[in-house]
């Protein structure tokens, strides 16, 4: 048997997972606000305008991963025809993923995005106005999730709801916040994950 030695992605693991860390962060502290600064343009309601940049945020994960998971299939149906080592498929397959991650089609789940959101029954918009007017920000969080998936172990955002219980491993409470209440009015930004762990806590309103 020819010992499989690790590819470049996974070489490269650890320094590819900081720098996304860190750009998560970044997306936190610049876009979102850039985005919730264009939505009190046109929507007087704070509560609303974060809840649609938090479903923004969940539903652009749920793109990129989609996507992801499509391109992989495609990639190694290419690359098992003429595989022969001596990386395992898999890895030749996420060695590929990596260095080609520009052939990711984000315009493409921005558009559905887009799209998840017009009929998300929690949020509205002036009929006048189109989710489009965030599109920075979905572009970066789609771009961002879809190198997560590319990391071992893959990282993820954490699955939330309204009125769960508070959890202080998983969300600051916003400045807003009634600090004695024990339940997620809505949440404000997502909490990152890798294997079940929280690694960058959310963001959460919590009210009585």
């Amino acid at each position: 048997l020819r010992s499989c030695s690790p590819g470049r992605a996974r070489r490269t693991n650890a320094s590819r997972r900081a720098c996304l860390v860190a750009r998560f962060g970044d997306i936190y502290a610049q876009e979102r606000l850039d985005a919730e600064t264009l939505l009190k343009t046109y929507i007087s309601d704070i509560e609303m305008v974060q809840r649609i940049i938090y479903i923004a945020a969940v539903e652009s994960f749920h793109a990129a991963k989609m996507a992801y998971r499509q391109f992989k299939i495609r990639v190694r149906d290419t690359l098992s025809l003429g595989h022969s080592g001596p990386e395992s498929l898999e890895d030749t397959v996420l060695d590929y993923i990596v260095r080609h991650e520009d052939l990711y089609d984000v315009q493409g789940s921005v558009n559905e995005v887009i799209r998840s959101m017009n009929i998300n029954p929690k949020i509205s918009f002036p009929p006048e106005i189109d989710f489009i007017v965030i599109s920075t920000l979905i572009r970066e969080l789609c771009r961002v999730a879809f190198s997560m998936q590319t990391l071992v172990p893959p990282l993820d955002i954490a699955f939330g709801t309204d009125g769960e219980l508070f959890s202080e491993t998983k969300y600051h409470r916003s400045f807003d916040s009634d600090f004695t209440a024990a339940l997620v009015a809505y949440h404000v930004w997502p909490a990152l994950m890798e294997n079940d762990v929280v690694i960058v806590k959310g963001e959460a309103v919590t009210k009585r």
